[in-house]
């Protein structure tokens, strides 16, 4: 079973622990994942609302170099924002003509080329839940999750309606929560399992940000879950890295951690926590994950702590004050 892969800017950087994962269940599996030569980013989530075309033609150039030379037509992206716009930017090249000519007028000045709908673009999660199902994991499975209570989290990104024909119910999908059960976990139920974590809110209102986080992490607490599931990098960055300063802010002191479907794949079958990125959350996934005995690394650092900035970290955008906004409309 061979797929082409995109792995995505997140997966080299914060969300590590998904790719590491992901390699592992893939060993176990049988999967084989050829990361697209060159690849660039997809442009995440904000590029798109400056410059449309430029956005499109960033994105289609993976696609590009995706459908170009021998192998599989189909490509696997981890990331629900790469998954996504790579998904949207097929569709749209497809139903809109005018914009198809356009992109490959950009994508010529680089020796590329893309036929809409020459690639098929999937999510992890799909290729899982529907190549190989229930029956294809079962047999793999050594640790079953048995006793422990999770909240499957799909984020509002891969459940919006026509990117994912096989869900009948955009809303309230399932493919997460059976494969969790299959596993052998005990799927609580989460109402909000699609709605939105707030992306960069945080960084552009925390009230706002934090009030979203906040409503996640209580919806599964309320429902007494042990750890949130998640499939997007976004998601788990948010509900991790920031649930210590939202318990700050609200005055509340939730401790329920977050971790990637293909982490809690690994470990029912049998995988060490370290060879699946476990440790490197915020969150402390100790006391869930000893329900089920498993041995976890050295606690990770106080929830909401800060890391220490490298000289390879981007600049996070910061709002102006809307006292010198004001001035400024007042001077002119």
């Amino acid at each position: 079973m061979r797929y082409k892969y995109f792995p995505g800017c997140s997966l080299e950087r914060n969300a590590e622990a998904y790719h590491v994962s992901t390699m592992a269940v893939a060993r176990t599996l049988g999967l084989e994942f050829a990361e697209i030569d060159d690849w660039n980013c997809c442009g995440a989530t904000e590029y798109i609302s400056l410059h449309m075309l430029a956005s499109y033609a960033l994105i289609a150039r993976n696609l590009a170099l995706a459908a170009s030379g021998n192998g599989a037509l189909e490509l696997v992206a981890p990331c629900s924002a790469c998954y996504l716009n790579l998904s949207k930017c097929d569709k749209y090249m497809r139903t809109d003509k005018a914009l198809a000519e356009r992109v490959n007028v950009a994508l010529a000045a680089g020796g590329l080329s893309y036929a809409p709908g020459s690639i098929r673009v999937r999510h992890l999660l799909d290729v899982i839940s529907q190549d190989l199902g229930c029956s294809g994991l079962k047999s793999h499975v050594t640790r079953p999750l048995s006793g422990l209570r999770v909240a499957p989290y799909y984020g509002c990104l891969i459940s919006r309606p026509g990117l994912r024909s096989h869900e009948h119910d955009p809303e309230y999908p399932t493919s997460l929560d059976d494969l969790l059960e299959c596993l052998g976990a005990e799927v609580v139920d989460f109402p909000l399992k699609t709605h939105c974590c707030g992306g960069h809110m945080t960084q552009i209102s925390e009230a706002t940000g934090f009030e979203l986080i906040r409503r996640l992490v209580k919806g599964a607490s309320d429902y007494h879950a042990d750890v949130i599931v998640t499939v997007c990098p976004m998601c788990q960055l948010n509900l991790d890295a920031f649930q210590g300063a939202m318990n700050r802010y609200f005055k509340t002191a939730f401790n329920v951690p977050v971790l990637y479907f293909t982490q809690m794949m690994g470990l029912a079958f049998g995988e060490a926590a370290q060879r699946l990125g476990i440790g490197a959350e915020l969150v402390d996934a100790r006391p869930a994950l000893a329900k089920i005995g498993v041995e976890l690394p050295p606690p990770a650092p106080e929830p909401g702590a800060r890391r220490r900035k490298d000289d390879k970290a981007l600049p996070m955008p910061k709002m102006a004050a809307r006292e010198s906004i004001e001035t400024q409309e007042a001077a002119r």
